[in-house]
């Protein structure tokens, strides 16, 4: 039995924010949108790997070197620095999915303490918050740029933890990733899954405490 939770942690990149129009970015600069999806896929392994071999880059970072490889396998139709900063910048002008407003007032309803940590900037987190309207309901915007790790491993988590003076068993992480699940569970957060698309969850992960369709339905589950 989990004790209730007192910090709700988010996950940004997908699980608030919306980033369909970066593929969007993708047909401007001239590039297939199908190449977004590879190109995000492959920063977040990046990440990882960067984690497990005990070094450190910036999600940006990441994401600008790997444009570079991307892109450079395509013709574009913008100079490649150019275009490679077409597409960062669109993560400053994305919104939050349409069940993310409704569902952060409810949680804040309910007295919980609500933070975010991201595998990306927490500029962006701010600016996506502000341009929602959503960015008081935030005790903290947390990075794993300051833990020195990133998710799903233990030390991001951890972190989050310690910044937020609560116990691991106190948080529940809230993400579409189910790597990030498993990694907050393992880690010993109690976790909810937000299945906005309806795919099965991998069986290879530690499940999730809770799956939701939609955010707002967590504030419901919490509430009973």
């Amino acid at each position: 039995m989990h004790p209730a939770p007192k910090v709700i942690v988010f996950d940004v990149n997908e699980t608030l924010s919306d980033m369909s129009p970066i593929a969007a970015r993708f047909a401007e600069i001239g590039a297939p949108e199908h190449l977004a999806g590879q190109w995000f896929a492959a920063l977040l392994r990046d990440g990882f790997a960067t984690t497990v071999t005990d070094s450190q880059a910036a999600f940006a970072d990441l994401g600008r070197e790997g444009l570079r490889v991307v892109l450079s396998r395509v013709d574009i139709e913008r100079d490649l620095d150019a275009a490679i900063e077409h597409v960062m910048s669109g993560f400053l002008s994305l919104s939050v999915h349409p069940d993310v407003v409704d569902g952060i007032r409810a949680l804040e309803r309910a007295g919980l303490r609500l933070v975010t940590l991201s595998n990306g900037a927490a500029s962006v987190a701010d600016t996506l918050f502000t341009t929602a309207g959503v960015r008081d309901a935030f005790e903290t915007l947390l990075s794993v740029e300051d833990a020195g790790v990133w998710k799903p491993a233990e030390g991001a988590y951890d972190f989050a933890a310690r910044q937020c003076q609560v116990d691991r068993a106190e948080m529940l992480l809230v993400a579409v990733h189910p790597w990030d699940i498993h990694g907050a569970k393992h880690a010993g957060l109690q976790t909810a899954w937000i299945n906005r698309g309806g795919p099965p969850y991998p069986s290879y992960f530690m499940p999730p405490d809770r799956t939701v369709a939609a955010l707002p339905e967590l504030a419901v589950q919490l509430a009973s």
